[in-house]
């Protein structure tokens, strides 16, 4: 898939989806979604209070997320996206392809990065509930996977030299 119009930087919560998100759409110069914010206050209040998402909690909000995509120019969302069928129902929702960057990590990077943020709603708690709901995209799926253990900037560099 080369130059893919929609990129998708998906991961467990706290692998970084959004600052890597904003640096691949800045380098881009595309529009960046975060799809954290299309989240309805009935999520936001289940997962603040350690309850996992449901697949019926998430369907509303994938739509959500795939309407909210801009329909023209290159974009980029920031979205856990985390089995095939919700990235499945994103591209359906969207209408076309997505490319999607994987970040990936070990529990205990992810549940160091976790405690260090502030001010967002996805306790550590729910950590568990992320690694056991993640598929990793496989065949079929145009995506590149990288390590959270690089720095964020060698990270947004990668992700650059695949999507240009």
């Amino acid at each position: 898939m080369r130059s893919p119009r929609l990129v998708c930087v998906m991961g467990v919560a706290g692998c970084g989806k959004s600052t890597i998100g904003q640096g691949v759409a800045a380098g881009l110069g595309a529009a960046f979604l975060e799809a954290d914010a299309l989240h309805p206050p009935s999520n936001i209040a289940k997962m603040s209070a350690g309850t996992p998402l449901t697949d019926e909690d998430r369907w509303p909000w994938l739509d959500a997320i795939a309407a909210a995509a801009p329909k023209a120019g290159r974009a980029v969302i920031a979205c856990s996206a985390l089995r095939r069928a919700y990235r499945e129902r994103l591209a359906a929702g969207a209408g076309e392809p997505i490319f999607f960057v994987h970040l990936t990590g070990s529990r205990e990077e992810i549940a160091k990065r976790m405690t260090l943020r502030t001010g967002h709603f996805m306790p550590t708690a729910l950590i568990d509930s992320q690694f056991a709901t993640l598929e990793p995209p496989g065949a079929g799926e145009p995506h590149l996977a990288l390590d959270v253990a690089l720095p964020a900037d060698a990270l947004i560099e990668k992700a650059l030299e695949e999507l240009r």
